[in-house]
């Protein structure tokens, strides 16, 4: 079974008739006998409409339920079943209900297609995917039901249902679109005449485009290739001089006289890259032709009028513009030009205008010496052997007693003449061959020291000699040149193979790609300028290079990338073969950039959202957890300050013990958000000094009950590099949130221990645990991990412990404890005594008994807290549970 096709009728605007004149097809398909149904239409009590559905059988709808509502969408089941010939869907672009077989209506007939079945349907041009962003600029509306430009483009026949703005707002006005209640909004709003005028030209250029598709499919595939000046296509051909503005132009105003113009520059590069145009002229003309509508092409050929012509019918253009031409008088000897042979050749059916310009007739320049790419000393080389080199060998063969004959002459004349053609190219060959001839004429043939010859043999043999040594001198040169290009050819595909590799590797360093720019075509400097309009100064983005150049006029090379980018080199003037190189690293220098500049957007973008979260964060403390101890302290105070009551002494020794614990409270809280703060701003300077930890963390207890912490500090350990003040609040943080979710009767463990060259401060509790996934989580500010209730703290104690941690050095990490619970480990770096002790190697002197001693001690400590811990793991008897809060 072959695949269904596909009508669409396609509108401006709702209302114009689509699903009427759908209908209205139906009707005639089942006159003519055709099995047609109607699978899904939407009349929106259009009386109109509504009355087209009669006669024709209608598929049931499905019933699908969501959110306390029914909706009905289309049974494809049921339409599959049926198997119609014609099946008709309404609202091509519509989504389906959630639980639908389908999540849009174009997938539902997707599947009617593939079935064999064919359908016929509707959608308006605003609910195209490309014409999103489009409509929206135009009506102030963004479309949510879209789908695939792909979609309407296979349909097999797209029919426009077109109407005027003025006859759609009759019948806005009259009632027949929507209800009389919506009308006034809706001709207010959306259907004001602007929107429907814009809308409607939208729709006819889409589908003018389909049918140019549909032209030059037809034209492809029957093999046509004369024009059809179905539309006015201009195509302009450049040289890269300057006189191509004024051809975009003319063409621009040729084009602006017929409805639907369309301008196509083209610049045809020979494929050798012999002759190239300037890069910043050409830059200059596609960025004219894109603004005037036109479209740029760069197209590789050898013979110029050929390829011009085979574009120009490729595209089915209908005229060309071209330059007068720039060539000399004299110059037209050689041909009668590119103007001339398009005009001859192009037929009747391709219009060719001629376009007077300032630069006719001024010719276009000296061109570039072929030999320039061999260098200065090859080319000298070349004149002196081609020149001095006949005139030397000359005087030897008149002064050697020998005969060597006139054909040996010769041979050792056409030598001279191959090697002036390796070293210097093909001008110091023709010299010398000229010069070569001359000299054979008039000393080596009779009659000597005269140019007349007398035998006609000799004659031939210096035409001969003449004709092989201009051959020879041409191979030869045309040799050197293809090896000249290979060579050249290949460095450009590494250089660009290195682009497209640091492209993929996600290299980002603007400076590193300006050093290799310098680096590969031996320039002083390199700067990569760019400005924010055509009138504003020119800033360096970025530069390598001793003084590098400020202005792209004051370069010696500038490459420009765009209207408002350039990159400028200094140090020498580079040929053209070597802009196409540099323009690719110009492209790649702007993308870099522009990357950089995304990368740093987010960044900040990033900052702006964690400051907003931290801020809504801290409002939602303040809102809350802030006022808990505050309203406890507001009751007790007012309880007091109460003269109904009489309040015994143990009542008012309880009053005021919750007035000093709800201040404790609200001290730490805010203490906690001001630690915080100076974290988020990276305003915490920690003062580095060596301190004994059993000076510490003592300290840290004084917020936890009594008897609630085992302390297990050696007298032994080493002295810790930190802040004291910083990890007194470290150690306290984690000590309360260890002692708060341990169970009744459980103390918390605080144990230290030297490990190397640093020292880890253990808190152990046997609380319920934290699973892997959320050991990281339970840091970040304002997370209480699992069941907290609101009243447990504002979740920023751990995330205040590990940033002062790592403020001093330090690091701090979750992980389980042995038979249940959550183990804090704050790792410490030890004094530079310790450290200086540790990197020194062991020598065996007074000082060994001592560090076997130390080693001894550290063994047994280890050997206690491992103990400790199976001990823990046997009585342990609840069971670890996964959920875990911090505050």
């Amino acid at each position: 079974m072959g695949r269904g096709k596909l009508r669409i009728y396609l509108g401006a605007a709702p209302g114009v008739g689509k699903t009427y004149a759908m209908l209205s097809e139906a009707h005639r398909r089942v006159e003519r006998g055709a099995d047609c149904v109607v699978a899904f239409v939407e009349h929106h009590d259009r009386p109109r409409t509504e009355v087209m559905l009669h006669g024709l059988e209608q598929i049931p709808r499905r019933e699908l339920a969501h959110r306390d509502a029914a909706f009905t969408e289309m049974d494809v089941d049921a339409v599959l079943e049926r198997a119609p010939a014609v099946a008709l869907v309404d609202e091509l672009a519509h989504t389906n209900v959630p639980g639908s077989r389908n999540a849009k209506r174009w997938q539902d007939v997707e599947e009617l297609l593939a079935a064999g079945i064919d359908v016929v349907s509707t959608v308006n041009i605003q609910h195209l995917e490309s014409l999103g962003d489009v409509v929206e600029s135009i009506t102030g509306v963004r479309q949510r039901e879209t789908l695939p430009d792909e979609v309407v483009r296979r349909a097999d026949q797209i029919e426009l249902v077109d109407m005027s703005p003025q006859a759609l707002r009759r019948r806005m006005a009259h009632g027949n679109i929507y209800k009389p209640d919506k009308v006034d909004a809706a001709l207010s709003n959306y259907f004001r005449p602007g929107n429907l005028t814009a809308l409607r030209e939208l729709a006819l250029l889409w589908v003018a485009d389909r049918v140019d598709e549909y032209l030059q499919q037809y034209r492809g595939e029957h093999g046509i290739r004369s024009t059809w000046q179905a539309r006015e296509r201009i195509v302009v051909g450049l040289t890269g001089g300057p006189e191509g503005r004024t051809l975009i132009r003319r063409a621009a105003r040729l084009a602006e006289k017929g409805a639907g113009g369309e301008v196509l520059a083209v610049y045809i590069a020979r494929s050798d890259g012999l002759t190239a145009a300037s890069p910043k002229e050409l830059a200059v003309q596609r960025t004219l032709a894109e603004d005037l509508g036109g479209t740029f092409h760069h197209v590789v050929g050898d013979d110029i009028p050929s390829a011009l012509l085979e574009f120009a019918r490729g595209v089915n253009a209908s005229q060309i513009v071209l330059g007068s031409s720039r060539r000399k008088a004299w110059q037209y000897v050689f041909g009668p030009g590119v103007g001339a042979t398009v005009a001859r050749e192009s037929g009747p059916d391709l219009d060719v205008h001629i376009v007077t310009h300032d630069e006719a007739g001024k010719g276009r320049g000296l061109p570039v010496a072929r030999g320039a790419r061999l260098g200065r000393s090859r080319i000298i080389a070349g004149w002196l052997t081609g020149v001095v080199g006949p005139a030397v060998l000359a005087l030897l063969l008149i002064n050697a007693d020998a005969d060597l004959g006139l054909a040996n002459d010769m041979l050792l004349f056409l030598t001279l003449t191959v090697a002036a053609a390796l070293l210097g190219g093909l001008l110091p060959a023709l010299a010398s061959a000229a010069f070569g001839s001359f000299l054979l004429n008039y000393f080596f043939t009779p009659p000597l020291h005269r140019l007349t010859v007398s035998d006609p043999k000799n004659i031939v043999a210096i035409v001969i000699f003449v004709g092989v040594a201009i051959s020879v001198a041409s191979v030869v040169d045309l040799a050197a040149r293809r090896t000249h290009q290979a060579a050249r050819l290949r460095a450009e595909s590494e250089i660009l193979s290195f682009l497209a590799g640091s492209i993929l590797r996600g290299e980002t360093s603007l400076d590193a790609l300006l050093e290799r720019v310098r680096e590969t075509f031996g320039m002083e400097s390199v700067a990569l300028l760019e400005r924010a309009g055509d009138v504003e100064p020119w800033v360096c983005a970025g530069s390598v290079g001793p003084h590098p150049p400020t202005l792209p006029e004051a370069a010696d090379v500038d490459m420009p990338v765009g209207d408002h980018t350039a990159l400028a080199l200094s140090g020498r003037v580079l040929p053209a073969e070597d802009r196409r190189v540099l323009a690719a690293f110009a492209a790649q220098a702007v993308v870099v950039l522009d990357r950089k500049r995304l990368q740093q957007e987010a960044d900040q973008a990033r900052t702006l959202a964690e400051g907003n979260r931290i801020r809504t964060a801290l409002l939602a403390a303040v809102s809350h957890d802030l006022r808990t101890p505050l309203a406890a302290i507001k009751a007790a105070v007012s309880s007091l300050r109460s003269d109904d009551v009489a309040w015994s002494e143990e009542d008012e020794a309880e009053l005021l013990e919750g007035i000093e614990a709800g201040a404790d409270r609200l001290d730490h809280l805010v203490g906690n958000l001001l630690d915080m703060s100076r974290l988020q701003t990276g305003t915490v300077t920690p003062l580095i000094r060596e301190i004994d930890l059993d000076e510490v963390v003592p300290m840290a207890l004084g917020g936890v009950p009594e008897h609630s912490v085992e302390l297990e500090i050696p007298e032994t350990l080493p002295m810790v590099a930190v802040d004291p003040g910083l990890l007194e609040r470290s150690v306290a943080n984690l000590v309360e949130n260890a002692v708060k979710y341990s169970p009744g009767g459980e103390r918390v463990l605080v144990a230290a221990s030297a490990l190397g060259d640093r020292v880890e401060v253990r808190v152990v509790d046997r609380g319920r645990g934290v699973p892997d996934e959320a050991k990281d989580r339970i840091f970040a500010p304002f997370q209480r991990y699992g069941d907290a209730p609101r009243g447990a703290g504002v979740g920023l104690g751990l995330a205040v412990a590990r940033g002062f941690a790592e403020a001093m050095g330090g690091t701090l990490n979750a992980e389980d404890t042995p038979g249940g619970g959550l183990t804090m480990v704050l790792t410490l770096k030890v004094g530079s005594a310790r450290a200086a002790a540790l990197a020194a190697p062991e020598a065996p002197d007074a000082a060994g008994p001592v560090q076997k001693e130390a080693v001894q001690e550290e063994a047994v400590r280890a050997e206690r807290v491992q103990e400790e811990a199976s001990q823990a793991e046997r009585v342990q008897e609840e069971p670890v549970q996964p959920e875990r809060q911090a505050s």
